[in-house]
C-alpha cells in the first residue's frame, strides 16, 4: 500500500446490469476494458423483493471466465447456500449481516464454514443497520472484506444515498487494510463521495453497462478512487512529520 491510504483500488461491474442473454460475452468485455471483478448479484425472493440467479448460472459462467466472482448473496438463510456456491466456483461469498438471525456466534461459525469451503468471505450490511454491528469480527480479523450498501439491496438503478459513507470512513479510519466495497447507484457523479470516505472497491451497474463507453466509465471509477487514495496517503505523512520537519 506504499503511496495510498488503503488497499488496491477494485472496480466490479455488476452484471445484474448486463443483458443476461449474453452473460459471458458481456462478463469477457468488462474484464477487456479492465474490471478487477465480476459483481454477482444473488437474490431469493425472501430477503430482498426480487428474484435474480443462483449457483448453476455462476456455475455456467465460471465455465466461460477465471474472473474473480464477488458474488453477493441477499438472501434468507446464506449458510444453506455454501457448498452450493463453492461448488460453482465462487471467489468471494458475501453475505447479509441481518439475514443471521442466531446472534455472533452463528456469524463467526457461517464465515468458517465459507472460509472452509475455499471462498473469500464479506459481509455486508444494509443502509440502516448500525455500523459497529460489524466491529466485534472485524477486531477478530474474521472477513476478508466489507460491502457497505448505499441503496436498499433488491434492485439495480437505485439512487446513492450519501449519508452511507459514514460507515465507510468509520470503517477506513479504523482498519486502513480492510477492503471496502461499495455498491449502489455509483456512477461518474458519485464516485467521489465514495472515493474519498475511503471505498477501495467500488461496484457499479447501470452506470457501466448503460455507458455508451462501459471503459470509460471503469477508467474514471478507477482514477477517482486512485488519486483519492494517495492523497489520503500524502496527508496522513503531513499529519506525522514532526515540527519544523520539511
Amino acid at each position: 500500500m506504499q503511496g495510498r491510504d488503503r488497499p488496491p483500488t477494485i472496480i466490479a461491474p455488476s452484471l445484474l446490469s448486463c443483458d443476461f442473454g449474453r452473460l459471458a460475452e458481456e462478463s469477457k468485455r468488462m474484464v477487456e476494458l479492465g474490471a478487477d471483478w465480476l459483481h454477482v448479484d444473488v437474490m431469493d425472493g425472501h430477503f430482498v423483493p426480487n428474484l435474480t440467479l443462483g449457483p448453476p448460472i455462476v456455475q455456467s459462467l465460471r465455465r466461460h471466465t477465471p474472473a474473480f466472482l464477488d458474488c453477493h448473496l441477499m438472501v434468507a438463510q446464506p449458510a444453506r447456500w455454501v457448498a452450493d456456491f463453492a461448488a460453482a466456483g465462487a471467489s468471494m461469498f458475501t453475505f447479509h449481516l441481518e439475514a443471521v438471525e442466531c446472534g455472533q456466534a452463528a456469524v463467526r461459525q457461517l464465515i468458517g464454514a465459507v472460509h472452509a469451503a475455499g471462498m473469500l468471505c464479506g459481509l455486508t450490511i444494509k443502509p440502516g443497520t448500525p455500523v459497529e454491528q460489524l466491529l466485534p469480527y472485524l477486531e477478530a480479523g474474521l472477513p476478508d472484506m466489507v460491502l457497505i450498501m448505499s441503496v436498499e439491496p433488491g434492485f439495480g438503478g437505485q439512487a446513492f444515498q450519501p449519508s452511507t459513507m459514514d460507515k465507510v470512513r468509520f470503517l477506513r479510519s479504523r482498519f486502513p487494510d480492510l477492503y471496502i466495497e461499495v455498491d449502489g447507484g455509483l456512477a461518474p457523479s458519485t464516485i467521489q463521495q465514495a472515493a474519498d470516505a475511503g471505498a477501495n472497491a467500488i461496484v457499479a451497474g447501470s452506470a457501466v453497462f448503460g455507458a455508451p463507453d462501459p471503459g470509460a466509465v471503469i477508467c474514471q471509477l478507477r482514477g477517482a478512487v486512485d488519486a483519492a487514495a494517495t492523497a489520503g496517503a500524502q496527508q496522513q505523512h503531513q499529519q506525522q512529520q514532526p515540527l519544523g520537519a520539511a
